[in-house]
């Protein structure tokens, strides 16, 4: 387990304190073989492995990441984005004799030191009020299903979860749009102390897509831990037609998680955008996401 502790400043040669260079970094993963994001003692996870290729590239003991959303074990991404602070000389010393900028150099360099299940994607210096996490105005995250076994792809089997049941794609559609806006998702959510389930869902989208899968596209502010495949979950008896359009919003009243609502697997969630706003909205766009939400009455 890494230890994390870096100073967000640097002393400048006319003794004042100046800010280290801030670096926002977009990446992917498949997730298959990360135990989720979070560093974890004993098992591989993203934030681990990219702290350690970062460690090398920049020749650093330390490095801290902070992320947009932190991803369950199996959870892929395509649009992930973290950011840190480096030290002005580990920054300037990683295009080495190369004429290349230093962000171009450390996303070459991190291609040769990460995994091929983990990519770097771009490396840019971002305002010292960009904050990955409280600076996000949205994520967007996309479920897939295949309900039908002639478009099973097994190239894909790592990315889509076969569904033994045809699915009504409409009926999922009318039953998620019940459930977009501010509201109290703690019936979605595994309980975390002190911490708020009140989200604004902005988007929550079902279709068949031309090859004949179902996809599910959900965007909010923010998301609860395990929100978005008990969404999921909570529209798939709808779209089997086990249960009526009205359920999951019957689901929500109640406030509390229900034993049939089911979890949905890992592996069909993928992260694939977060949106932030302007530069010079970063900050207060940061402190209204550390403001506590107030509960619902």
């Amino acid at each position: 387990m890494w230890v994390i502790t870096v100073a967000h400043a640097a002393v400048s040669c006319a003794g004042t304190l100046a800010p280290m260079p801030r670096l926002r970094l977009d990446f992917a993963y498949d997730g298959r073989d990360f135990h989720g994001w979070a560093t974890q003692p004993g098992l591989r996870t993203v934030q681990e492995t990219l702290e350690r290729g970062l460690a090398t590239v920049l020749r650093a003991q330390d490095v801290s990441l902070t992320v947009a959303g932190r991803t369950d074990a199996g959870v892929h991404a395509t649009g992930a984005v973290c950011h840190l602070d480096v030290a002005h000389a580990a920054w300037a010393a990683v295009p080495g004799r190369s004429d290349r900028a230093p962000a171009e150099a450390l996303v070459t360099r991190l291609a040769g030191v990460l995994p091929a299940d983990l990519v770097v994607h771009r490396a840019t210096e971002v305002p010292d009020a960009f904050d990955a996490r409280f600076s996000a105005l949205r994520r967007h995250y996309r479920y897939l299903l295949c309900d039908r076994r002639e478009t099973l792809d097994p190239r894909r089997r790592g990315m889509v979860v076969a569904w033994r049941k045809p699915l009504d794609a409409e009926a999922m559609h009318a039953a998620a749009q019940q459930l977009v806006g501010l509201g109290d998702f703690a019936a979605f959510c595994k309980p975390r102390e002190g911490a708020t389930t009140v989200r604004t869902l902005e988007r929550f989208t079902w279709h068949r897509d031309e090859q004949g899968w179902v996809v599910g596209e959900v965007s909010a502010d923010a998301f609860c831990h395990s929100m978005v495949r008990a969404l999921v979950g909570a529209v798939v008896p709808v779209g089997e037609g086990r249960q009526p359009v009205d359920w999951p919003r019957q689901v929500q009243e109640g406030r509390e998680r229900l034993g049939a609502v089911q979890v949905m697997p890992a592996h069909g969630l993928t992260l694939v955008a977060v949106d932030y706003p302007p530069d010079e909205e970063l900050a207060a766009r940061s402190a209204e996401s550390r403001a506590m939400r107030a509960p619902l009455a």
